[in-house]
């Protein structure tokens, strides 16, 4: 039989059906590494088959049963979730609701109840009235630039933690900062749901530590966004993790950073 250049001494594996997960077991496909010192970064996005990151210009709108579950129990195991401040407001963002039982779960790893959402903001301009601020049990982080710091500070002091994450440059958040600002927290076990622009951030200093896309059985077309967006372009090697699909034929996929 033929064999191609190309195909001469490659292992091909083909994904096929697999043992059903359960619930107990699903949540250890997504723990942190142990006995952290610095921050671990895991980036949480939804794309098409196409690799648009938004339809109707939310990434919710891709979403369906499987993806919402695996969206909490991420939530579920991180110390604090990284949000830009454009996705807070167009996913009305509200704070992470956590149940009685993962509460527990979180308290005996020594964590907090409940991860506080850390916003990455360069204009400070929150609405102290969203839902963002008044449906949440711990008040939230603002980590904004030294340009707006004391601005924003003066707006929402009253429903949140305002943090100067200013690296070299006043007018913008510096990703270095921001983690240094986290990790003197104790809160290692980063999640970070975008938008592009964090994400793309995070890549562009090779600070993204793992990848958790969900790929959705759809097709968009159009002009919808990448789930990264940065000035400059990286090449980060990562490894596959794990691979999970639903019924409904979304796939879930973890890569990590290639040692």
């Amino acid at each position: 039989m033929f064999m191609s250049d190309t195909a001469a001494g490659m292992h091909f594996s083909v994904l096929g059906p697999t043992d059903s997960v359960d619930d107990g077991r699903v949540s250890d496909f997504y723990a942190y590494p142990d006995d952290l010192r610095r921050c671990w970064v895991r980036g949480n996005m939804i794309a098409s088959i196409d690799g648009g990151a938004t339809t109707d210009g939310k990434a919710g709108g891709m979403a369906d049963a499987g993806d919402r579950v695996l969206f909490r129990l991420m939530r579920y195991a991180a110390d604090v979730v990284v949000v830009g401040a454009a996705t807070v407001r167009v996913e009305n963002y509200s704070g992470v609701q956590v149940p009685i039982a993962h509460r527990s779960a979180r308290q005996r790893r020594g964590q907090a109840e409940v991860p506080p959402i850390a916003v990455v903001t360069r204009s400070g301009n929150l609405d102290p009235d969203a839902r963002f601020f008044t449906r949440t049990d711990v008040p939230p982080l603002i980590l904004t630039c030294a340009d707006a710091y004391q601005n924003t500070r003066g707006r929402l002091s009253g429903v949140a933690e305002v943090i100067n994450a200013s690296g070299p440059r006043s007018d913008r958040v510096d990703s270095t900062a921001l983690l240094k600002v986290l990790a003197e927290r104790g809160l290692y076990r980063v999640l970070s749901e975008g938008g592009p622009q964090v994400l793309g951030m995070l890549i562009e200093n090779d600070q993204l530590d793992e990848l958790c896309l969900t790929v959705a059985p759809l097709l968009l077309g159009g002009q919808a966004p990448r789930i990264a967006t940065a000035p400059g372009e990286v090449r980060t090697r990562m490894r596959p993790a794990h691979l999970l699909r639903d019924d409904a034929g979304y796939l879930y996929t973890r890569y990590v950073r290639a040692e």
